[in-house]
């Protein structure tokens, strides 16, 4: 299924599915207040309503609480995650970035997956306009997959992660790299250069519908960034060096992981403006539009606000 927030004609903000792409259900009407009004109530207690919603097939053929998604306003599948890790996973963006600045490869990137925690009360749904921060002249899109979690756990193994997996999403950590640039020689990590906005979107994918696309260390999907209708970025998903399950390990090794919680892949290899080189793309300005695509978890659009 393909889980969404949207705003209804009335201006009320529900949580839902998608019923063929082109029509928005709002799950609390459709089943009479059975399941809840938000996407994190219903992630807090998924099981249940999932088992809910199988044993209820009549349900995904109800007229009750159904709009045209023409008429709904789509945003954030998940508008307030309980809280957001980016991680570091893919070898080509890291090499690329860091041979750019002029450093090696540092070893310890192999030894764990790391990633730092980003603001997960600046989230932004698809269509919605991302504004510059005040001093940044160095923007950039980063092209994302994130996977959202659907069941607490604390100390959980690799082999046994895919179980803590509700489903996934596009996500773009928008990076102000001069901000970047310039905090990260005092060696604590990305903080202001990436807490004004993260969009993600336009919809959550349960892991099932992606089973037939697996591979050893996640999925084979096509992951492809343009500006302006140009294509710049392109990746593959199945290229990630840590798969999530080696993420979820490293972020509940001694810390529990609650329902609700999203993390990020990092940067799929030429993913960025940063690791493609100013002499492929200029830096992001007012006006431009940011658009990314990745196999079977849709298309995600935002426009930076005029100044």
């Amino acid at each position: 299924m393909k889980f969404i927030t949207f705003q209804k004609p009335d201006g009320s903000i529900r949580a839902g599915w998608l019923k063929n792409l082109e029509y928005a259900v709002d799950m609390h009407e459709a089943t009479n207040g059975v399941l809840p009004k938000t996407m994190l109530a219903f992630l807090e207690n998924h099981e249940f309503f999932m088992e809910y919603l199988t044993s209820s097939k009549k349900l995904m053929n109800t007229d009750k609480g159904v709009y045209p998604v023409s008429d709904v306003n789509l945003m954030a599948p998940l508008p307030n995650p309980k809280s957001f890790r980016d991680f570091y996973a893919f070898e080509e963006h890291v090499k690329t970035a860091r041979d750019n600045r002029g450093l090696d490869m540092i070893s310890e990137w192999y030894e764990i997956p790391v990633f730092y925690f980003s603001n997960h009360l600046s989230i932004k749904g698809p269509n919605e306009e991302i504004s510059r921060p005040k001093h940044c002249e160095w923007l950039d899109y980063e092209l994302e997959i994130a996977c959202i979690i659907g069941k607490e756990g604390k100390d959980i193994k690799a082999a046994e992660a895919d179980d803590y997996i509700f489903g996934y999403c596009i996500l773009n950590d928008w990076s102000a790299r001069d901000i970047q640039r310039k905090e990260m020689k005092v060696g604590l990590g990305p903080a202001k250069g990436k807490d004004f906005a993260t969009s993600v979107g336009p919809y959550i994918v349960t892991k099932d519908e992606l089973e037939n696309f697996r591979v050893e260390n996640g999925y084979d999907l096509l992951m492809t960034a343009k500006v302006n209708g140009t294509l710049l970025s392109e990746g593959n998903m199945q290229d990630i060096y840590y798969s999530f399950n080696e993420m979820i390990e490293r972020a509940s090794d001694g810390v529990t992981l609650c329902p609700g919680e999203m993390i990020g892949s990092g940067t799929v290899g030429s993913g960025c403006i940063l690791e493609l080189g100013t002499d492929v793309h200029r830096w992001l300005k007012p006006g431009d539009e940011i658009e990314l695509e990745i196999s079977n978890l849709g298309i995600l659009k935002n426009r930076i606000a005029n100044e």
